[in-house]
């Protein structure tokens, strides 16, 4: 997930559809990426009804006890 950082992700709602967050980190032009970071299990995500939603507030988490 090169690019991914806690501070490209300040302001962020805890979840949200990956397809905004592809949009929110700056891969809105390749949307599939972000899709298969989430099929690999790269990002931690949240079905919520049939959609699958980026639990944000847990990938910070996870980047800040990377740091």
């Amino acid at each position: 997930m090169e690019g991914v950082g806690p501070e490209n992700l300040i302001g962020a709602p805890p979840i949200m559809p990956w397809p905004k967050f592809a949009d929110w980190i700056g891969m809105g032009d390749e949307p599939r990426v972000v899709e298969s970071w989430i099929q690999r299990g790269y990002l931690p995500t949240k079905k919520i009804g049939k959609r699958q939603m980026v639990n944000v507030a847990l990938l910070v988490r996870q980047l800040l006890e990377e740091e």
